[in-house]
């Protein structure tokens, strides 16, 4: 099994170009099932999860090449044989449920596995069937799979309130609605880049969506969508993952493609623990002054809030702040699992159900860590670069998950990092 060996050697300097986003084009690759005509997709980054996504799609009878090495996917859904998404690859990633609306949508029945993916609590689907009933669908769970038509073969057009902020209910929801009968209104909708990515993408498709952006988005179906090309945006989270690089190991960085807008409830954060950061034509320029940083409070907060899923990364970088943090989580239960590993090199932090309290150390320790999901490997893998010592990450198959050549874009700014495989 392959592992991760980081060596901490002082300040970082120089670029680090940001991918597309993951989940955005997860969300974006199935719009293909919406229209018999091409969908292109450009920046689209290359991870295990957009592979998952492409057997999928293919199991179903979606024709998809991956071009100019896999930055540029073309899906064609002319011939849509198959309407189920099998457990073997649905158990792989959770986002395996998007099939499930524009499926329903485009042909009016569909069966699809109950997904898997990350052990970050139970993250349930209900609010995605939810909202699918709302617009008319009947649905039957049973053996592990939900079993959902159309009555009539259409969905309806309906207003439909999350209780709750969900991005992938939200997601399923607009893909189901932009082709059903009527006007559909989703209340209390994520307000996520992604959402808004993918409104963008099924406009230019011929959809007629309003509002993406503001927490009630306003759908007129339509009776066909047709192809379009459109480019992925760029992700948030690994911009915000490497802008965390210099904050901890010290140095400059720019990191290319990034804006603001992605990150600002993040950018703040790393602003009050005393990192400067600025936008530029090219992207976002991270600096750390000197001496230790600041301990600043975190909740996480659904979009423009702090990211759940820069938690993680955060907490590494107030191991060794100046003073005690304290990191509530709000939005995924069970997600301190890295905390144990990171107090493995040294760090004090003490869990009580959504809180972890952090009081900051003047150095970490290099020691042996274990991965236990995507977003803290890599956490444990910043730890190491603000660490004494040498660091060794095991289960590193989940970074393959959301990053893409995180070796190669941190030693391109002077990290001492390799990948080993088993044998090495």
């Amino acid at each position: 099994m392959d592992r991760i060996v980081v060596r901490g050697n002082g300040a970082l300097n120089g670029d680090i170009p940001i991918s597309g986003a993951k989940n955005a084009c997860l969300t974006l690759m199935p719009a293909t099932l919406l229209s018999e005509e091409p969908l292109t997709l450009t920046n689209a980054p290359r991870l295990s999860d957009i592979r998952t996504m492409t057997q999928l799609l293919q199991s179903l009878g979606c024709e998809v090449s991956a071009l100019q090495e896999g930055k540029v996917l073309t899906m064609s859904s002319h011939d849509i044989h198959n309407h189920k998404a099998d457990y073997d690859i649905v158990r792989k990633m959770r986002a395996s449920i998007l099939v499930l609306g524009p499926m329903l949508a485009r042909d009016g029945h569909a069966v699809v596995s109950l997904p898997g993916g990350c052990a970050i609590g139970a993250r349930p689907v209900d609010l995605h069937l939810k909202a699918l009933e709302a617009m008319g669908a009947e649905l039957d769970l049973r053996d592990g799979y939900v079993h959902a038509k159309a009555p009539g073969g259409r969905l309806k057009g309906a207003t439909f309130e999350f209780p709750l902020v969900s991005v992938g209910a939200t997601e399923n929801a607009v893909l189901a609605a932009v082709l059903a009968k009527g006007t559909t209104v989703l209340k209390n909708a994520a307000r996520e880049p992604e959402i808004v990515d993918l409104a963008n993408c099924l406009i230019k498709m011929g959809a007629q969506i309003e509002g993406a952006e503001t927490g009630t988005i306003t759908i007129q179906g339509v009776d066909r969508l047709s192809g379009a090309t459109h480019p992925v945006v760029t992700d948030r989270i690994e911009l915000g993952t490497y802008m965390l690089a210099p904050a901890i190991a010290g140095g400059e960085v720019e990191l290319l493609g990034g804006a603001r807008e992605l990150v600002g409830a993040f950018a703040d954060k790393l602003e009050e623990a005393d990192i400067e950061v600025t936008q530029t034509n090219r992207g976002l320029k991270v600096k750390r002054n000197n001496g230790r940083v600041r301990a600043v409070d975190v909740v996480t907060e659904p979009f423009p809030g702090f990211p759940t899923d820069l938690q993680a990364q955060m907490m590494a970088l107030m191991c060794t702040a100046e003073g005690t943090s304290v990191l509530e989580e709000k939005i995924f239960e069970n997600r301190f699992m890295h905390a144990p590993e990171l107090m493995r090199m040294g760090a004090k932090i003490d869990v009580h159900g959504g809180h972890a309290t952090v009081t900051g150390v003047d150095r970490l320790k290099g020691a042996p860590v274990m991965a236990t999901d995507l977003r803290a490997s890599v956490s444990l893998i910043l730890a190491g670069l603000a660490a004494e010592g040498e660091t060794v990450v095991s289960r590193v198959y989940h970074l393959d998950r959301g990053y893409e050549h995180v070796v190669r874009k941190l030693s391109g700014v002077g990290a001492h990092i390799e990948r080993l495989h088993e044998g090495d």
